[in-house]
């Protein structure tokens, strides 16, 4: 129960960053201090998305939800989470 938990909660941290990556260039319109904070997430969001790297945050999720019994997944969060909510699957 406990790694299904910490699972679920890397998750939601997970789309939380993804979110500000994309997103976060409006709260920086919004709010100009917050671009000491958006401007490395967009550069690390960049860096991951551009080399094909696996976010540590990806394994560490995968981890734990084999530890709680349930079934991890192949590639990134981006791949496994987000890409089927724009193309679903039987959508040609």
């Amino acid at each position: 129960m406990l790694y299904r938990l910490l699972a679920d909660l890397v998750f939601l941290a997970h789309l939380a960053f993804v979110l500000f990556v994309v997103l976060g260039g409006i709260a920086v319109w919004w709010r100009p201090k917050l671009a000491w904070l958006h401007v490395p997430a967009f550069a690390w969001g960049a860096l991951i998305e551009f080399t094909g790297w696996i976010c540590p945050l990806t394994p560490l999720e995968n981890r734990w939800r084999l530890r709680g019994g349930l079934e991890g997944y192949e590639g990134g969060f981006i791949d496994h989470y987000l890409l089927p909510l724009v193309y679903p699957p039987g959508l040609t």
